[in-house]
């Protein structure tokens, strides 16, 4: 069963946050749901980041932040521990952003890294 962790190891921004209650929200999840952040190989970098809802998995650590509901694999966080989660809109462009303190290198797209 999935183990509850007191803290999280990733921070959500007031902004990606209101972002993501409303996604929740458009898409009617209930409780059962919690937002799952982790990582897998692919990208121009290495890896990729998971960000999405997402049912609670056997080999998870649940966090809790400003009442959001947080799944993430044990394994995934030495890639992700001190990583911020952002939201910006601007003219260019607009959608989550991610402050990793542990990627080596990142891509263009800041969706891909390297540890």
């Amino acid at each position: 069963m999935a183990e509850v962790v007191a803290q999280s190891p990733v921070r959500i921004s007031e902004s990606a946050l209101k972002q993501l209650k409303r996604i929740r929200q458009e898409q009617s999840l209930d409780d059962s749901h919690g937002l799952r952040i982790g990582v897998k190989g692919g990208g121009c970098s290495g890896f990729t980041y998971v960000l999405g809802f997402d049912v609670v998995k056997e080999k998870d650590e649940i966090y809790e932040w400003e009442g959001m509901k947080v799944l993430m694999e044990k394994a995934h966080g030495i890639y992700l521990i001190g990583m911020e989660i952002d939201w910006h809109e601007g003219l260019n462009n607009r959608g989550f952003t991610f402050n990793n303190p542990n990627a080596s290198d990142t891509c263009g797209c800041g969706t891909s890294f390297s540890a």
